[in-house]
């Protein structure tokens, strides 16, 4: 038996509560945090949590998973869920969703070998709604707000946050207890999924917030604390009588703490000589898995998941769901799918896209994606032993073009409103100074929250887009915000200037990425990017990066300059008679000397010859010379090892 209070003193606790309550909900309704003390938020919760018996800290631990608290404005996430608890309204947030935004043409597959891969089909939008989209519907009729009111007033959204706890409490016949242990249920309904495996990984999430604790404060600067209870022990025998399906996780190469089934995606012939949706293969054994790339979907839920089942179309490995963290697999990880435009990377990498918009900052991410993202990769990475750093967990902007002619097309997201710094920490590899000052090597590093740049392309061509927290720092040609921005000649060879369009990558870095320092200003600092050297405001007070220690790689002497390579191929001795040999073609870009550059890895020329739905001829190719794969722009590229010197950053 939990807890010493008699039923009696619960009584009279809770209608002290709901007296308490009255004082505290009404004048909370309708006033944004902002608008009242830096713990207006706080106290919304109390007050909900009074005026329908759920435990505040319940409350506060489900907020978190769905929002980490914060308001977002108003604006719905991917999913079309509102306000910190994430109430989904789906319809009403597609019909205000902004055009799509076109960010690039790469042919998937990247393999020059074969003739290009364009699909141009589009995500269908669903048309009928599940449950779990239409959250805030059901709290508008359990608490008489208006709809309007759940989604644009935080008070009242938590309010209706706790009223869906209380009713979905009471449907598993269990009492409206105080204590949070006796809310395992009602918490694993909370994002109405419809089958058992994602209610528990989503209600065991919650717990284990309730168990560490939180603190944070929210991006209208409230002030939110959820103190730990490390000894909380859940009933988790309730989910029994929630009458959800059983998912099964047959064949899935997923951790057993996320909630994750088998979707497969097609291998099958179709018109002439032609097949889809990706290769077989023999991972790890024929090829090491290098790298792990993180995608945004462009689409909702449903129609990327037929999509994905079309052999016509592209593949990737997982796809992560925006209300619950829920994973389908489509491919095993011994098979090469086409999801990042470069055929050197698809061939050593496994391919994650997450339910989410590029060009829309408001569409947010939810905590519960993140989390299930964050344990999928850490088990992948320890699973065929891949670097947790941005090297080799890159993102589908970072994937360099395969050769000159691919680069304008390659995409370019998750973007700039990807927040890598939560990522990496939950991957438990938080970045951080690692090294004293002055030293000649930095990790870029801004305050997501904070660092709000200004972008345009988001609605529509060159307008802006909503203020919002980035991972993103802007390049300049001099220590002065009014100069021009770097230029890439592999996006425009014709030299035209960069952009700060959303979709623009020529002229930034990112969270987590590291350079070489090549000179500092005041509150300005250079690095080398592109061949050339890069000014970023970088203030003391307010810093956008932090001191790094770690290997470089510059040109050996008496080389003036050395080329650049979107891809490690081996040299053309490497290759049987029976496989024609792939040009090692370098990118427009000079490494120069003098100038250097953060080594990712060191790997051997590789090559996977499969152009032919017949496995027996597929082969893998590797070569002796050797690559350093070093950060070169926005995007990772390669050089051979030949041409350069390693040696620590100085």
């Amino acid at each position: 038996m939990r807890g010493s209070a008699t039923a009696p003193d619960r009584g009279r606790r809770r209608a002290a509560q709901a007296v308490a309550a009255g004082a505290l909900i009404l004048p909370l309704l309708g006033a944004a945090p902002s608008e009242t003390s830096a713990d207006g938020l706080q106290q919304a919760f109390a007050a909900a949590s009074a005026q329908y018996h759920v435990p505040q800290s319940v409350l506060l631990g489900v907020s978190f998973l769905q929002s980490r608290w914060d308001a977002h404005g108003g604006a719905p996430s991917v999913a079309g869920g509102y306000g910190p608890m994430h109430l989904t309204d789906a319809r009403t947030a597609l019909a205000a969703e902004a055009p799509h935004h076109s960010e690039g043409t790469e042919d998937a597959r990247g393999d020059s070998a074969r003739a290009p891969l364009l699909p141009t089909t589009e995500v269908p939008a669903s048309t009928e709604l599940p449950a779990r989209l239409t959250t805030l519907t059901k709290a508008a009729e359990l608490t008489g707000l208006a709809a309007e009111k759940l989604r644009t007033d935080p008070a009242a959204n938590v309010a209706g946050g706790a009223a869906l706890l209380a009713a979905a409490q009471k449907e598993l016949g269990e009492p409206l207890s105080d204590d949070p242990a006796d809310w395992y249920g009602a918490v694993a309904r909370f994002p109405a999924a419809d089958d058992r495996a994602t209610a528990a990984a989503y209600a065991n999430d919650v717990y284990d917030v309730l168990r560490t604790g939180e603190r944070r404060t929210t991006d209208t600067g409230q002030q939110i604390t959820l103190a730990a209870r490390p000894d909380l022990a859940p009933e988790t025998g309730q989910l029994d009588r929630a009458g959800l399906r059983d998912a099964s996780a047959a064949e899935t190469e997923c951790p057993t703490t996320v909630s994750c089934e088998w979707i497969p995606a097609p291998y099958e012939q179709f018109g002439e000589g032609d097949y889809g949706n990706h290769d077989l293969g023999d991972r790890p054994a024929s090829q090491s898995i290098d790298y792990i790339v993180i995608h945004d979907t462009e689409g909702a839920w449903e129609g990327v998941l037929n999509l994905v089942q079309d052999p016509t179309y592209v593949s990737w490995n997982y796809s992560l769901r925006s209300t619950d963290g829920h994973i389908a697999q489509h491919l095993k990880a011994k098979d090469v799918g086409w999801h990042a435009g470069n055929w050197y990377i698809n061939s050593k990498s496994i391919g994650l896209e997450h339910e989410g918009f590029l060009a829309n900052p408001d569409a947010w991410y939810t905590e519960a994606m993140y989390r299930t993202s964050a344990r999928l990769v850490k088990y992948l990475a320890a699973k065929y032993g891949i670097p947790l750093d941005r090297q080799h967990i890159l993102g589908h902007d970072t994937v360099p073009g395969p050769t000159t002619s691919a680069i304008p097309g390659m995409h370019t997201d998750p973007g700039p409103y990807w927040d890598w710094q939560h990522y990496f920490t939950l991957l438990g590899r938080p970045f951080g100074t690692t090294a004293r000052a002055g030293a000649g090597l930095l990790t870029i590093l801004p305050d997501y929250t904070a660092h709000r740049p200004a972008f345009t392309g988001c609605a529509a061509q060159g307008k802006p887009c909503p203020a919002h927290g980035s991972s993103a720092v802007r390049l300049h040609s001099q220590p002065d915000e009014n100069s021009a921005l770097i230029k890439d000649i592999g996006l425009r060879p014709s030299g035209d200037a960069s952009t700060i369009d959303v979709s623009d990558i020529g002229s930034r870095v990112s969270t987590g990425q590291q350079y070489a320092v090549a000179g500092r200003q005041g509150d300005w600092t250079a690095i080398w990017y592109l061949g050339q050297k890069a000014w970023f405001k970088n203030p003391k007070k307010q810093p956008t990066a932090v001191n790094a220690s770690g290997a470089v790689v510059t040109p050996i002497a008496g080389l003036a300059q050395i080329p650049v390579y979107g891809r490690a191929y081996p040299e053309a001795g490497a290759y049987p008679a029976d496989v024609p040999a792939q040009a090692v073609s370098p990118l427009p870009y000079k490494l120069l000397a003098g100038q250097k550059y953060v080594v990712g890895d060191k790997v051997p020329g590789e090559y996977y010859y499969a152009v032919g739905f017949a496995t027996d001829s597929h082969k893998v190719i590797v070569g002796k010379d050797l690559y350093y794969e070093i950060q070169f722009g926005h995007r990772v590229a390669y050089v051979r090892a030949a041409d350069v010197r390693e040696e620590p950053a100085r």
